[in-house]
Formats: C-alpha cells, structure tokens, sequence
C-alpha cells in the first residue's frame, strides 16, 4: 500500500509489532485523553482502606493508564502504526512481614477492593514460608504531588501523517544516498502514574519516551554481501522536540553525533553512504589495540558491564534471569574493591532531564536522586531499594524501584548509569591524535556476557583504524574482549564534558516473568588501552 493510499483509507493501522508492557489496540485520538485526578485519589484511598482493613502494615497502590504508540516503514511504505492502551490498579502489600500483590483491570469500587483483599490473602499465604520479616527503609509521606517529564511538544499529539513523512523522508534520503533498503521506525511511550501508599503519598507522574530508529542496507549485487547500519540516535525521556533537528556534532573523519536533537533525515543519509563503504572496507587483523569509544557504544558497555552487574539483588544472587547474578559481592564493596582507574566515576541518576530513566519519584514513592556507584576507581555502592537498603548499611531507599505496568510488581531496576567526563579539556581528535595503534568504534551492536557479567564481547556499527595519531581508514568485523575490571583499569583518557551525550535501552529486560523499562547511560568519548580484538568473520560453505 502506497503512504498516500494508507493515510487516505485511515489514520491508524492496528497490527505489527507491540510495545511490551501494553495491551488493548486503541485509536490514535484516543492517546491524548486522561483519567480524572479526583476519580484516581478516590481509587486509590479505597485500596488503601480495604487493604488494611483486611490485616495488611503496609500498603501501596499505582493506578496507571500506560500508552504507547508505534509507526513502521519500510522504504516507500507504511508497514504499521500501532497505538495501544493499558489502564488498571496495582496494589501492594506487606501483611504478617510479608509481600503480596495483586491487579486489576476492573476500575469499580468492587473490583478495586477485591484486588486489595487478595493482596493480603497472599501475603498472608506466603507468610508461612517466609524466614525473615520484610524491611522497610523509612519513607516520609509527601502528600499530593506531581512531576512531569518537561517535554516542549507531546508527540502523540502530533499527526500521524507528519511522523510517518518524517520516516518516509529518512527512507528516501537513505535510498538516494545508495541505500538498497531501508526500514524505520519511531516509538513513544506515555506513562500515566499515580502512586499511593499508607505512608501518606499521593504522587501523579506523567511520563514521555522517544525513540527513532531505522536499519540500512547496502548490497553488492555481483557478489551478493551486504552490509548494514543502525540509526546514531538514542532514545530519550523527551517530546518531539527531539526530532526538530538541531546542529550536528562534528566528529573526525566527517562524522556527526547528536545531542539533545536529532536529524533522523540526515543520519539516514549518512548511514547509506557507510554501508556503501562497508562493503569496501578490510577486514581487521586481531590484537591489542588502544580503543576509542564514542559514547553511541559505550553506553551499552555500562549498561552491561556496569549497570547490570551492581544491581543489588543481582549481587546478592536474588536475581538471575538476563545473563545471571554479579561478581561484584558485597565483600568487594567493604574491601574497597578496584573497578576501574583513577580517572573513572561512575554514578546513577534518575533526575537528569532528557533521559529514559528520569522521573520525579520511584514506583515506591521514593524521590529519586544521584548518587556514585564507583568513585575515583573504587567501588563505592550499589543500586538498592526500600527492602534492601538494610542489607548495605544504608538508611534509605535509592529510589530505583520501577514496574513495567500497573499489572506488574514493582521491583529493582538499573537506573541512568553514566561514566562522568574527564575533568581537563580533551576533544575526540585530539585523543585520537594521541594513538598510535587503535581503533575508534560507534553504535551499538552484537554483544555477549557471562553469567557473572565478568567476561564480555563486544561489537559496533563503525569500525575506523588508527595509525600514528590519524584515522587510516575504515575496517570490518571488529569485537572487543574484555574482563571488567581489567577493561575499566586500562582507561586511561576521558573527553571533557562538551562530548558528554546519552545512549541508551528502550526495552531492557529484567525478571521472571520478565519486565522491560527503559534507562540511558551518559559518557563522552574514552580512550582503553591494550585491549583484545577479535575478527568475527565467519566463513560461509
């Protein structure tokens, strides 16, 4: 179907792919209404009332009306618009030193009141084998409350047929750049949140997400390789402003980064111009090279090797699912244990606007905050939430504690994980400009880890050698291995806060049954030195 044939027979099509966490097909007028703030305050002190009245301690109740729509192309073509919808009460309890929880999509006073009587019947269910009581770092109650993500345009109020001209307009640009094919597509989430608890709290968030995306393939015809590359953009905690365009970041070698904004049309272009010169491109001769990763890679470096890994329940082996537990233990945290070099910071922060993981106040009615996870090399904390805050010595919850939707139990999620700039002036060419033997490595790609996410493999999108201070020219199937603390302790330089950007995970999974939730993770371009790389060429017959 042509765009104009689709947009002429219907504003929306239901069908593709679906956002995870969300439900019920809606049309797209639909995503700008909202539920009544007496009518959610009301709900929520019947939850409340019912759950105590029926032997609970504690009591908590998110009422969420969670959106998302979705709009695929692929060259010329519209594949999907998805708008879906998903609205009802989550209610949490601690009853006999117990959790118990249960949802319900039933919005009546009857409904809500069974939900809460049965989450303290499975409290007290689960009270028969519970060894120790929970416990709860303390939370003083804000009474009524708002935050909101500070968006300059909601993008769901925009037109369906600008979107799908923006993707449309990337696609061709992309195919006239020498693009063989070219698929697009663009995200947004809007998170409705309103949280109570018996501690006082009444808090209503109204939360944004962004992301475009697109994939371009170049083919040689006479010998039937191709090669492909991902969108440069990352997904932010903000409104369409993000796709106004806006000033590119000049990089080496012709290169351009984004921040803050981001030009999907012109990055496309350039995506098609890299695949072109992919299909040229040698392929790398392994060894020890000195590495220089723009932040577009290592975020998912942090998010993996860093964000993943001091996850408190990970350490303590609560949490397994998603490439395991957590070398990191608690006895490296007492021994001062040595994460990285002198020069690396890491720290988490759920209030830094434009990222995913931004909001005013956790799914437990925590404010939310910053905090360092390794300072000056050393490992300092983890993220924790209100029933483990005890367990490390700390006297309050990080507010890091999250669910995907209101039919999903909340529960400790990474927040934004960055790698703080280096403190003295360094630009990207100038660090280049200091290599003799390395490669400079964008974008995401493949990656592996092990279960204890010491060991790990990573690829890219953009793979550059450098000879004596100077970009030699472009290479292929590169991957870096890397243990840890061996990797942060062989970083050696660090960009100044002027290339400082945000990468990030739309949906990183987390739990059994699993969540998704979204988070960045913040660093400018960093210089590693000595490290292994692989070729990943495989031979084919």
């Amino acid at each position: 179907m042509k765009r104009r044939d689709f947009l002429a027979a219907s504003g929306a099509t239901l069908g593709g792919l679906l956002i995870p966490g969300f439900g019920n097909a809606i049309a797209a007028e639909a995503l700008l209404t909202r539920m009544d703030p007496a009518r959610k305050k009301a709900m929520a002190d019947l939850a409340l009332n019912a759950a105590t009245a029926a032997g609970a301690s504690y009591c908590d109740v998110r009422i969420g009306r969670y959106l998302a729509q979705s709009i695929q192309t692929r060259e010329t073509r519209v594949r999907a618009v998805t708008n879906t919808e998903s609205t009802g009460v989550g209610i949490r309890v601690i009853a006999n030193g117990t959790w118990g929880f249960a949802a319900t999509s039933d919005l009546s006073n009857a409904g809500i009141a069974k939900a809460a009587q049965q989450a303290v019947a499975i409290a007290k269910a689960n009270s028969a084998a519970q060894t120790e009581p929970v416990r709860l770092a303390p939370v003083k109650g804000v009474g009524e409350v708002s935050w909101a993500t500070p968006i300059a345009k909601n993008g769901m109020e925009v037109p369906v047929k600008d979107k799908v001209d923006l993707l449309l307009g990337a696609n061709a640009a992309a195919m006239a750049a020498g693009a063989n094919f070219v698929n697009s597509q663009l995200f947004l989430i809007n998170e409705q949140k309103y949280f109570a608890s018996t501690d006082g709290s009444y808090i209503d968030q109204d939360v944004h997400r962004i992301w475009p995306n697109f994939t371009v393939t170049a083919i040689d015809k006479a010998s039937g390789k191709f090669r492909t590359r991902n969108a440069l953009s990352s997904p932010m905690g903000m409104g369409y402003e993000y796709l106004d365009g806006g000033r590119a970041i000049a990089l080496p070698n012709g290169l351009s980064a984004y921040k803050d904004r981001y030009d999907i049309v012109a990055d496309a272009a350039q995506a098609a111009r890299h695949a072109v010169e992919k299909l040229k491109a040698p392929s790398v001769k392994p060894g020890k090279y000195d590495l220089v990763l723009d932040p577009s890679n290592l975020f998912l470096t942090i998010h993996e090797n860093v964000g993943h890994p001091l996850e408190l329940d990970r350490v303590l082996g609560y949490e397994a699912n998603y490439a395991g537990t957590s070398f990191a233990t608690l006895d490296k945290l007492k021994s001062g244990f040595k994460y990285g070099s002198d020069i690396v910071t890491l720290y988490a922060d759920k209030t830094e606007p434009g990222t995913l993981g931004a909001v005013g106040y956790d799914d437990e009615g925590v404010k939310t905050k910053r905090w360092d996870l390794v300072k000056d090399g050393t490992l300092v904390n983890y993220q924790a939430i209100r029933d483990q805050a005890h367990i490390i010595g700390e006297t309050e919850s990080h507010g890091c504690c999250y669910a995907q939707s209101w039919a999903d139990v909340q529960f400790q999620r990474m927040a934004n994980v960055s790698l703080a700039p280096g403190k003295t002036p360094l630009t990207v060419a100038q660090m280049i400009a200091g290599v003799e033997k390395g490669i400079y490595i964008l974008g995401r790609g493949s990656f592996s880890i092990d279960q204890q996410r010491y060991n790990a493999q990573f690829g890219g999108q953009l793979f550059y050698e450098i000879e004596n201070g100077k970009i030699k020219g472009m290479v292929e199937d590169v991957a870096y291995q890397i243990r840890t603390p061996e990797f942060w302790a062989a970083c050696s330089a660090i960009c100044d806060e002027r290339d400082f950007r945000h990468g990030g995970s739309f949906f990183d999974g987390k739990g059994q049954p699993s969540q998704v939730s979204a988070v960045s993770h913040g660093a400018a371009t960093t210089r590693f030195d000595g490290v292994n790389i692989i070729n990943t060429a495989r031979s084919l017959g």
